[in-house]
């Protein structure tokens, strides 16, 4: 891993190639409680198969990057999308990436782009929310007792420098009152690039209602994928057919 300082944090991050000058790079955006190395193989399945390069890295608070020091806001998605990603691709040279989020990181991905002042060739989002279910609730509430009941906290600290704040500062936000009201549909109809949306249909945090908010409200054309036997990893749960889908959808581009 290489590191860089990105809107005041050091943050990890690798190419699985070098890009060539001007060539399309894939940015790798990871779930609430994901990192650069949590994609493990997906990522360079991806990139070797459509023949681009692609950028993978830990957002603050995740992975080797530096350890959350403040406790997350209710807008620390927009602060992703908004503050540290357009930093990242200035840094980098990135100049018209495809996206490519997993949950959080898949919401990520919809506030970069929907913000409409950094060029998006497309988006591939994985069991993204837009807004907060009933049922991310009961999710994120059943991750906090498997994390006091069971040997999660010894799984996640294997990935991350704090696990305990990397857990934490993922679930006390999701489960604080003020984060119900969160919502990001506005940003929807300034999307304009071509979005592929998988969702597994046993997914734990989310229903089809995220999906067929992102279908109606986007501009752009719209490709949606319900995975049978899939919950809310798709790269893990039904990796072949989701390279398949994902793969596809770039090649189309």
């Amino acid at each position: 891993m290489d590191t860089m300082q990105i809107a005041g944090h050091r943050l990890e991050y690798y190419w699985t190639r070098p890009p060539a000058t001007g060539e399309t790079p894939l940015i790798f955006l990871h779930e609430g409680l994901g990192s650069a190395g949590l994609w493990r193989d997906f990522s360079n399945a991806v990139a070797n198969a459509t023949g681009y390069p692609a950028l993978v890295y830990s957002r603050y608070g995740y992975g080797g990057s530096d350890v959350l020091i403040v406790a997350h806001g209710v807008d620390y998605m927009h602060q992703e999308a908004l503050v540290a990603l357009p930093e990242l691709r200035e840094n980098l040279c990135v100049a018209d990436p495809i996206l490519i989020g997993h949950s959080d990181g898949a919401s990520i991905a919809l506030i970069h782009a929907g913000a409409g002042q950094w060029p998006v060739r497309g988006l591939a989002l994985m069991a993204a929310h837009v807004f907060v279910e009933d049922e991310s609730i009961t999710g994120i509430e059943a991750a906090k007792a498997a994390y006091q009941t069971t040997d999660l906290p010894q799984k996640l600290a294997r990935h991350h420098a704090d696990g305990d704040k990397t857990f934490f500062g993922w679930n006390d936000i999701w489960l604080d009152p003020a984060f119900r009201a969160w919502n990001i549909e506005n940003v929807l109809p300034a999307i304009q690039c071509p979005t592929l949306v998988l969702q597994g249909e046993d997914d734990e945090y989310g229903t089809m209602d995220q999906v067929t908010a992102i279908r109606d409200q986007v501009v752009g054309p719209v490709e949606t994928r319900m995975l049978a036997d899939c919950g809310h990893s798709p790269h893990r749960d039904q990796p072949d057919l989701t390279l398949d889908a994902i793969v596809g959808f770039i090649k189309n581009l």
